[in-house]
């Protein structure tokens, strides 16, 4: 049997076993319908009376996973998918995660459908997708007013409706139409805890009254993927400009891969991020990450999963590091003259302005092209101890400028002493160390 026979074997056996569930649901309307069949016809003429058959046997929600299987092969595939109705905002939000592609594939996917609606607004979840570090929660908007104006904030809660212990993610929802209908995600990661028996997902809507807010309340199934993380020992160290950079382990999901990172105690510089990390396997195909920077003495760095693809060499690559000679990290500033001491020798105190309680501090750092990170403080003190906080960070990548905003600033007496916390000069110093794969 050959490999692309094997492949709708296997899709075929996908889909019937979620047939049953999907059943209820209701078929899309003849012209979507016909539309989608021309495109699995055209795609797939060796197998099209097979095809046919599988296709008039399941309900929309499996259609979904013909899609996403389609998305990962062909992106020609996955153009035509994404013009058909409803279909543009699902293939937009996983097309650039192949991992997470081939996570839904594997029928990972799980449907919820649960809405919350007053006042003429609402909020549905309408499915998930999670392991033991990693949830992707898929939602959808209707008849809120400019939620790209205004903004929301996000609460996740668990079965006893405390907040979860987790970091997580999501951008202002994005518009589908002209029709009011908003979708995205919230990209959940667990470090402390297991995701949740049952979830909770608060949108409160950002400066309004607080009992303005939807609540969606559903069941997690953690069975489909319970015992299918794979870790992997690495235990090498390499030598970047005269850091050492230890690799202790990768850890496997379905929905990524977790690679831990620590900077040697005794390095001389201290590491605000590695330049252009990924992970290579043997066909050439780079494994992203989304970590623009690690910070500390290390942390764990996530790329997208491979755990359905199996490669047989993964290579660790990068271009550089940002870091600074660490007895360079505190600063001296006097925001009257202008005068900055210590630092990097590229870095320049352009001026110094008070505006209202704040003050503002402009800089310039020299050869910062193509800088990941920007400009920014911690340890911020007064001549006379008082303790200050960063309001806002700006950094203008074409000029090679940072804009900085104290907050009550204007009230700091002598000079300003802080400390780097982050610093966008690049060093360059192109580095690759060999992945074993087998766990």
């Amino acid at each position: 049997m050959s490999d692309e026979m094997k492949s709708f074997e296997a899709l075929e056996l996908r889909l019937n076993d979620r047939k049953i569930e999907y059943d209820a649901m209701s078929i899309p309307d003849a012209e979507a319908y016909q539309a989608v069949q021309a495109g699995i016809r055209q795609a797939t003429r060796k197998r099209k009376s097979r095809l046919r058959w599988v296709m008039s046997s399941i309900s929309a929600a499996a259609i979904l996973l013909v899609f996403t299987g389609c998305i990962r092969v062909s992106p020609a595939f996955a153009s035509f998918v994404e013009q058909l109705p409803g279909m543009e905002g699902i293939v937009s939000m996983i097309r650039q995660d192949k991992g997470l592609m081939m996570a839904i594939d594997q029928s990972l996917l799980q449907k919820v459908g649960v809405t919350d609606e007053h006042n003429g607004a609402s909020l549905t979840v309408d499915s998930i997708i999670t392991d033991e570090s990693r949830m992707v929660i898929f939602y959808t908007m209707k008849g809120m007013k400019d939620p790209e104006k205004g903004g929301y904030d996000i609460d996740l809660l668990d079965e006893h409706g405390k907040k979860l212990p987790v970091a997580f993610s999501y951008s202002t929802p994005r518009p589908v139409s002209e029709s009011g209908i908003y979708e995205d995600k919230i990209d959940v990661s667990f470090t402390e805890s297991l995701p949740p028996q049952e979830l909770t997902v608060v949108f409160k809507e950002r400066g309004k009254e607080p009992n303005n807010k939807w609540k969606v309340t559903f069941p997690v199934d953690r069975s489909l993927t319970k015992g299918m993380k794979k870790i992997i020992p690495v235990n090498q160290t390499m030598t970047v400009d005269g850091q050492r950079i230890h690799v202790k382990q990768a850890v496997l999901y379905p929905t990524r891969l977790v690679l831990d990172i620590e900077y040697d105690r005794n390095n001389t510089k201290k590491i605000f991020g590695i330049r252009d990390l990924q992970l290579v396997d043997e066909q050439g195909r780079a494994w992203r990450t989304d970590s623009s920077s690690i910070g500390g003495s290390g942390s764990s760095v996530f790329f997208e999963s491979m755990y359905f693809s199996t490669p047989k060499k993964l290579t660790l690559q990068g271009s550089g590091l940002s870091a600074v000679d660490k007895d360079e990290l505190v600063i001296s500033i006097d925001p009257s003259s202008g005068v900055i001491q210590g630092g990097p020798s590229s870095l320049k105190l352009l001026q110094s302005t008070v505006q209202g309680k704040n003050l503002i501090l402009e800089f310039s750092i020299a050869d910062a092209q193509n800088a990941t990170s920007g400009l920014s403080f911690t340890n911020i003190e007064d001549s006379k101890g008082n303790p200050f906080d960063i309001n806002e960070v700006g950094w203008s990548p074409s000029v090679f400028e940072a804009r900085v905003v104290i907050k009550n600033g204007a009230a700091a007496k002598g000079n300003l002493t802080m400390e780097i916390y982050s610093y966008p000069d690049q060093i360059r110093a192109p580095f690759s160390i060999e992945i074993p794969v087998t766990p």
